[in-house]
């Protein structure tokens, strides 16, 4: 049917006035998706050792082991902290360990998040700095969790170590931060 064709509706009839004088014409898309086949897509391929990418890639994989509770005797005292015992693969096949507090974390991701304002959204946020912040909606008392030893809980923590995993490992294998100052002086320090 061509476009001239079209029955118009009475002017009786209730019709937007722009309906009313306004002539259709076949859409590009449609006058051309039969006859032609739309482009395949395109894959790039960055593991070419040659590519600008790929160098500053240097990491194979990030996981955070353990950690341990550093403090004084059985139970957590004031001043106890964790510690996080991370390995990193490196492309070349040797593994580099190290040791991070969590505030080392929060150091990393706010000098990252100054050094590159326009990446904030590869950039996932650290896990809850306390198991009183990982639950605001529920009401918490103060004889329900000690805030000081909540922060020791094994399962608090074992979320909280998937959560910096996850996070260093989005740092880590994105070429635009692997190669960046501030992610070596996190590593080297």
């Amino acid at each position: 049917m061509e476009s001239r064709d079209v029955e118009r509706p009475e002017r009786n009839s209730i019709v937007p006035p722009f309906w009313q004088r306004h002539e259709r014409n076949d859409s590009h898309l449609s006058c051309n998706s039969v006859e032609a086949r739309p482009s395949p897509i395109r894959l790039e391929d960055h593991t070419d050792e040659g590519s600008e990418q790929c160098k500053a890639l240097w990491a194979r994989s990030v996981t955070i082991d353990d950690y341990v509770v550093v403090g004084n005797g059985t139970t957590p005292a004031l001043g106890a902290y964790v510690v996080w015992n991370i390995t990193v693969d490196t492309l070349n096949g040797s593994p580099m360990k190290i040791i991070k507090r969590y505030s080392d974390f929060d150091d990393l991701r706010q000098k990252l998040v100054k050094t590159f304002p326009h990446s904030v959204g590869s950039m996932p946020p650290l896990p809850p700095k306390s198991l009183v912040s990982a639950s605001p909606h529920l009401p918490v008392r103060a004889i329900d969790i000690d805030p000081s030893a909540a922060r020791f809980r094994s399962r608090f923590l074992e979320k909280r170590r998937v959560g910096l995993a996850h996070f260093l490992n989005c740092i880590l294998l994105n070429p635009e931060f692997a190669g960046s100052p501030v992610l070596k002086e996190f590593l080297f320090q």
